[in-house]
């Protein structure tokens, strides 16, 4: 299963980064060719750019590729497990649907593109259960 959401994730990351670099190549274009910059070409990059790195972390952390400083030897896997599951519960998860609740209430909407800012703040919910999930699958490893 595990195997399924990575290459998920991974396929996800990478059409992301490929439609960020296809806009911001036409910003540019608009902007020294035509003269006049698309006014939704930098929110876009902008919002895809957020959505990259935070689903990033959640890859690299399933892929166990992110910083870490060795002082405890990897001893305490679970301990440290537990601590990151709480911090994404807690903050990523709990703290970040409150976050696109709120926004949804207001009805907030981006200047130029007019997406809910909802739905662009969803990404932090998201990836706090894909920290879990990865973190939880460590549990298994163990």
């Amino acid at each position: 299963m595990k195997d399924k959401v990575d290459k998920i994730l991974g396929y996800v990351l990478v059409i992301m980064l490929a439609v960020m670099t296809l806009d911001v190549l036409w910003g540019v274009f608009t902007r020294y060719v035509m003269s006049n910059q698309a006014s939704w070409s930098e929110e876009m990059a902008r919002f895809l750019l957020i959505w990259i790195g935070i689903l990033g972390a959640a890859y690299a952390s399933g892929q166990r590729m992110h910083l870490s400083i060795d002082l405890l030897d990897n001893k305490p896997v679970k301990l440290i497990a537990s601590l990151i599951i709480l911090f994404a519960l807690g903050v990523m998860v709990v703290g970040g649907t409150r976050l696109v609740l709120l926004t949804a209430q207001l009805g907030q909407l981006s200047p130029a593109l007019g997406v809910p800012m909802s739905i662009i703040y969803s990404v932090v919910p998201i990836s706090g259960l894909l920290i879990i999930y990865y973190r939880l699958s460590d549990f298994k490893a163990t």
